[in-house]
């Protein structure tokens, strides 16, 4: 009976969290100015490209060539902050308001190691996660274990922010899928560098909520093996925004105007049937079964108000060979509270990679 009640409590905390941000009305709800017009007809032209073209598969990375600044140093790690332009192609830098234009990372490492020795991982972030310090606490105590972290700034996040968007409220629909597209094309790219220009001998890629969405398909779509690592994440954005607490935080009626604009009037079931079609695309089930399944580890929450339990298990049905790791809690104070296990996946995700012989 004390679990039942602890279980509830932590979802009760889910839901009390939620209505303090997104029900109290004290910010802007997501996507208070509509679908995105013709960038969402371009991004769902894009992201359905994807399937079920196997080439998927090979898409290669985008070349990066950061520029480097040392924030701090020691005698046995250091700490750098990059910037480079993302590898996005025309179109999609085109879409993209001109905040996110130039990437930015934090690059934390062990000193006096040999790279082909070293793992390093690439953190993405979650939603509302707007700077390097979280995922640098995340990553820091995995240093003792010759284990890197990356840190990757979203876009429109942080200062890739648009000047007109109140924190993490996206402004458009259409901007939703443009950072997850933009996340994926920039850690690929990050963890080709990794591996092609710094010779790490393994690499991963992690995330928490959105952030392990994006982990999910970067590790699905990367040309060679990577742990993957999503925490407390979905299979798909439809559960965050059309079944989670988010929906209380999502504009409904600016988008059923902005449709009614187009066609005819709409009721909101309709608008929300539209919000589940376009989200649709955002489903890892559909991505390619990564190179090495057996690498890919979920942390999901027992009691998350955010992501129901259903939708972890549709996306280790989809990748057989994955493993789920449960941990008590609800997605806010999982989200505090057990960094330890998300560190514990981070090193046993590597440990089921080989090293690689003969690092370029």
């Amino acid at each position: 009976m004390v679990t039942v009640n602890l279980g509830m409590l932590h979802y009760v905390v889910d839901h009390i969290y939620g209505a303090l941000m997104h029900r109290a009305k004290l910010t802007p709800p997501f996507f208070s100015r509509g679908w995105g017009g013709t960038k969402l007809d371009l991004l769902e032209r894009m992201i359905g490209q994807l399937f079920p073209d196997i080439e998927g598969r090979n898409w290669p990375p985008g070349l990066i060539q950061p520029i480097w600044r040392t924030v701090w140093e020691t005698q046995t790690a250091v700490l750098r902050e990059g910037v480079f332009r993302t590898p996005c192609d025309e179109e999609l830098l085109n879409a993209l308001p001109v905040e996110s234009h130039s990437a930015r990372v934090a690059f934390l490492s062990p000193k006096a190691v040999p790279p082909q020795k070293l793992a390093c991982v690439v953190h993405l972030a979650g939603t509302g996660d707007h700077t390097f310090h979280r995922r640098l606490r995340l990553g820091g105590p995995l240093l003792k274990e010759n284990i890197a972290t990356m840190v990757l700034e979203s876009p429109f996040y942080g200062q890739r922010r648009p000047i007109l968007q109140y924190g993490a409220k996206l402004l458009c629909v259409s901007d939703l899928l443009l950072l997850g597209r933009v996340t994926i094309e920039e850690a690929r790219s990050l963890l080709y560098w990794l591996e092609r220009e710094e010779g790490f001998g393994k690499m991963g890629v992690c995330g928490l909520s959105m952030g392990g969405v994006h982990a999910a398909m970067v590790g699905s779509l990367h040309p060679t093996p990577v742990a993957t690592l999503p925490f407390l994440s979905p299979h798909s954005a439809v559960v965050a925004f059309c079944e989670g607490i988010l929906k209380h935080g999502t504009a409904w009626e600016a988008l059923r105007e902005d449709l009614a604009a187009q066609t005819a009037t709409m009721t909101l079931e309709e608008v929300r049937e539209r919000m589940r079609n376009v989200l649709s695309l955002t489903d890892v089930t559909r991505f390619p079964i990564p190179k090495n399944p057996s690498a890919v580890i979920f942390v999901a929450a027992t009691d998350d108000g955010y992501i129901p339990k259903h939708s972890v298990l549709e996306l280790q049905k989809a990748w057989p060979g994955s493993e789920v790791r449960w941990v008590t809690g609800g997605h806010v104070s999982s989200f505090l509270l057990h960094n330890g296990e998300f560190r514990k996946a981070i090193v046993d995700g590597l440990g089921r990679l080989p090293w690689k012989e003969n690092p370029s």
